[in-house]
């Protein structure tokens, strides 16, 4: 029996296409980033309490060289790209996932001109990549709070003593 391909892959936007498919987009827009190498209830919790914030949540996700640049460590990241935006783009709350090169997500943030940019509570917002230009167009810069401490950092060190 054949099965279907399942529908959260067309979530998945190259970033050439991003600029026309956020435009599609409900808004206002939501737009973080991150590595996202290892989901957890930390990710999911912040990625909810982002996408809560507007009508549509775009994720970029660091490609695997840019991870590796962060150096977050040799072995990292631990799950592909490809396999790191299939997880995110199965999340109920992400209406788009892409991803960047580069260090930053600048060009990403350019590409959809989100109304609202969010990072986690571990960034001062005034040293949020893309704050200058959102709030150029209008939009608000905010910093979410942890409310749980997880880490994949952590994670990983506590199944390699495993």
């Amino acid at each position: 029996m054949d099965y279907p391909l399942p529908g959260f892959e067309n979530k998945i936007c190259p970033p050439a296409e991003l600029t026309v498919k956020a435009a599609a987009l409900a808004r206002p827009l939501v737009f973080t980033n991150g590595c996202f190498d290892i989901l957890h209830r930390g990710h999911v919790t912040y990625l909810a309490q982002a996408a809560a914030l507007g009508r549509s949540l775009v994720v970029a996700l660091n490609s695997d060289a840019s991870v590796k640049r962060l150096g977050k460590g040799d072995d990292r990241p631990v799950n592909s790209l490809a396999d790191r935006l299939a997880v995110m783009a199965a999340l109920e709350c992400v209406a788009l996932v892409t991803w960047f090169d580069e260090d930053t997500p600048l060009q990403r943030i350019l590409d959809c001109r989100p109304e609202i940019l969010v990072k986690g509570g571990d960034w001062p917002v005034d040293k949020i990549v893309g704050c200058g230009e959102v709030r150029s167009w209008g939009g608000s810069v905010h910093s979410i709070p942890f409310l749980h401490e997880k880490s994949t950092t952590a994670l990983l060190e506590k199944i390699r003593r495993l």
